[in-house]
């Protein structure tokens, strides 16, 4: 017989239809013996009153793989509003030891439960809460790509395995590469600017790795990054209204589309302004310093809490879930980044959501002698091998450009409302772990 889904028995009301799935709860009462059966769109009920096929239940778990046959009744108590009746039960997988986790039961996300959040988290995602947080980070994904296709930028997958550093400095991952020193990418930076050369417009979504020996809330050592790189902007505000107005517009349909979900995860309402509202880094120091007392004005970039600050005020005074700080000192730039010489700023804008950096949107450097310049500058050698091809890129003409880095697990982490980042990272990896 052909699989119904669970979420289909409303519409076969009075007839006989096969449900596959895991058996997702036991409810035993004697006479009335109840049944739940999860698949993939989401659980269904089932009267289990025949003692033969009861029988075949005994001592399995929660997870054995059924598939269940019987007349679709309606029922308003039951999900759905239909269950099964006079029910014929085939054991497909039987699963006879005890799960360590009640998946059908409330997932702890307190911080002292995180490590067994994540020990156990093969069987919690089988829990439907769960689950609606990687459904939502799915869609996020998504509304991402379209958006960005329709914008006429193009997807581009790029190595992960690298003969440099990318961003420079010591935070990267080391091994040996038949004899050669190679790196884990920290980001596709350099293929990302080589492609401008060729298609105006490019895109990836995919991972990155910093060996940052921090153990935050806002940190992983495997994280999921959007890359965008846009060529012939007019102005750094080009790119940073780009990257404004598609996170306005991921946002916008992860709410209407995902709207029973966020407000089940207990998510924040959404607030967004027309203008995504915009200070300096001098600016928010200066504010900042003023509203709390503590005086910040010579820090070269924002501080967690300033971060937080500035977003409070956003949403509190200018109804907005999302603010830019630009203008960061010239200190604070790489080597890539266009530099306002004249300013002594970098044309370099944060985009915080909620109290985080989700987003770096600067305007790159694209003037080969001055490239040349800037990596020396900053202490690179221009002659290793691993720079070969990105300044070839330069050497043989690139447009003025800009793009971003944007963190793909912070969106979902502040989307959802969620306090730590692994929380949004199915198997999350930092400096304490390499499992599951």
């Amino acid at each position: 017989m052909k699989r119904t889904m669970t979420n289909e028995l409303s519409a076969h009301v009075g007839e006989s239809v096969t449900i596959q799935g895991w058996l997702h709860k036991k409810r035993l009462l004697g006479g009335l013996n109840f049944i739940t059966l999860r698949d993939r769109r989401g659980i269904a009920q089932s009267l289990v009153d025949n003692k033969d096929e009861l029988e075949k239940l005994r001592g399995l778990q929660v997870g054995t793989v059924l598939s269940l046959t019987g007349t679709v009744t309606a029922d308003e108590r039951a999900p759905g509003g239909a269950e099964l009746h006079d029910v014929t039960v085939e054991v497909l997988v039987p699963v006879t030891d005890e799960p360590p986790i009640e998946i059908d039961k409330p997932i702890l996300h307190k911080s002292d439960n995180l490590d067994t959040l994540f020990e156990y988290r093969v069987l919690n995602v089988r829990n439907l809460q769960e689950q609606k947080i990687f459904k939502i980070r799915a869609s996020l994904t998504r509304y991402i790509r379209e958006y960005l296709v329709g914008n006429e930028f193009v997807e581009i997958d790029t190595p992960k395995l690298l003969a440099e550093a990318t961003e420079g400095g010591a935070e990267v991952f080391q091994m040996d590469y038949f004899g050669k020193t190679a790196t884990l990418a920290q980001s596709p930076q350099f293929y990302k600017q080589i492609m401008i050369g060729a298609f105006e417009r490019v895109f990836e979504i995919g991972h990155s790795y910093r060996a940052e020996p921090s153990a935050t809330t806002r940190h992983l050592t495997e994280l999921t990054m959007l890359d965008i790189e846009m060529g012939f902007v007019q102005s750094h505000q080009e790119v940073m209204d780009t990257v404004a107005n598609m996170t306005k517009d991921v946002l916008t349909r992860v709410y209407d589309e995902h709207e029973a979900d966020l407000k089940s995860l207990n998510a924040p309402e959404l607030k967004l302004a027309d203008t995504v509202p915009s200070f300096t880094v001098a600016e928010i120091h200066e504010m900042y310093t003023k509203g709390t007392g503590t005086d910040t004005t010579t820090e070269k970039d924002l501080t967690p809490d300033e971060e937080r600050w500035i977003a409070e005020y956003a949403r509190k005074e200018l109804g907005s879930d999302l603010v830019y700080a630009t203008d960061f000192p010239k200190e604070a730039g790489k080597f890539y980044h266009k530099f306002k010489d004249e300013e002594g700023t970098v044309a370099w804008a944060d985009l915080l959501f909620r109290g985080l950096e989700i987003s770096t949107v600067p305007l790159r450097e694209n003037n080969y002698e001055k490239m040349i310049e800037q990596m020396t500058a900053a202490g690179l050698d221009v002659s290793h091998e691993g720079f070969k091809y990105y300044l070839q890129a330069f050497k043989y003409g690139l447009p003025q450009h800009g793009g971003c880095g944007f963190g793909i697990d912070r969106l979902v982490q502040k989307t959802v409302g969620l306090n730590n980042i692994k929380e949004a990272t199915l198997f999350p990896r930092d400096i304490n772990r390499l499992t599951p």
